[in-house]
């Protein structure tokens, strides 16, 4: 086994580390890992990130359901409608859009180019989320539940995990907090569910169109099942809220980084 490919087993470490710590961020880490670090193309890569982050939630959803912190009535009301939508992304929508999609003299949109490019404005707009979010989140106790909202809600989510591999967290856990009415360490074990139903789902509709690496695709699973339990004992230590703060300017930097080198170079 090379450095290069120690280092992305490593790295896989840090996506269920940032799953335990504060509920999202794993595809954020997953798909930059497997496109730049080890070279996996990136329609690939966000099925397997979909894998990878969808069976690391589910084990630290279920740890979180033995300790009462999470609320299955909202899993399902959220996660079928996303599960659905995620599914029919993966096995219709991805596969139809063209290797080229948009072409002009020299000019050239590929269909992974435009898969980064769409990951990349949903890490910056996962950083805003996370930079702000200590100034939001005490308004949760005046909102009341909207399951109407909570539907819609979770099938755009699902659409965005089947396009880009997202699990949505930081999308999720903000919806349960101010429209579900959860609070915070609720929503963090809640959305974990929602997140390994949709990212699974969405994964089943890749299933007999990619060409999986199995090997490869279960131990770097493994790697991040493991870091999710690192996160979980180091939340108990580290504020949550100063952690993904820190997070969001890395993830502003990532962002603007995949930007940059799809677009310019």
């Amino acid at each position: 086994m090379d450095v290069t490919m120690v280092s992305g087993y490593f790295l896989a470490l840090l996506v269920g580390v940032s799953l335990g710590l504060i509920g999202s961020g794993g595809s954020i880490l997953t798909v930059p890992i497997l496109v730049y670090i080890l070279t996996v193309n990136p329609v690939l890569a966000t099925a397997y990130s979909l894998f990878v982050v969808g069976s690391t939630a589910l084990v630290g959803g279920l740890r979180n359901a033995f300790q009462k912190n999470v609320d299955f009535s909202i899993v399902w009301v959220f996660g079928i409608p996303s599960l659905i939508a995620a599914y029919l992304v993966r096995a219709f929508v991805i596969p139809a859009i063209p290797d080229v999609v948009f072409s002009v003299s020299s000019f050239i949109i590929t269909k992974s180019l435009l898969l980064m490019v769409l990951f990349a404005v949903v890490m910056l707009t996962a950083s805003v989320r996370m930079i702000r979010s200590g100034q939001t989140d005490t308004l949760a106790a005046n909102v009341e539940i909207s399951y109407t909202k909570l539907v819609v809600l979770g099938v755009f989510i699902g659409v965005l995990a089947g396009a880009v591999g997202a699990g949505g967290g930081f999308l999720i856990i903000p919806a349960l907090v101010f429209i579900a009415h959860m609070p915070m360490k609720k929503a963090v074990g809640t959305s974990l569910f929602i997140i390994a139903i949709q990212s699974l789902a969405g994964f089943m509709g890749d299933v007999g169109q990619a060409e999986i690496n199995w090997p490869f695709l279960l131990l770097f699973s493994l790697m991040s099942v493991i870091g999710i339990f690192i996160g979980i004992g180091l939340s108990k230590k580290i504020p949550g809220e100063s952690l993904k703060k820190g997070f969001g300017w890395f993830v502003l930097a990532m962002g603007i980084y995949i930007l940059v080198k799809e677009i310019f170079i």
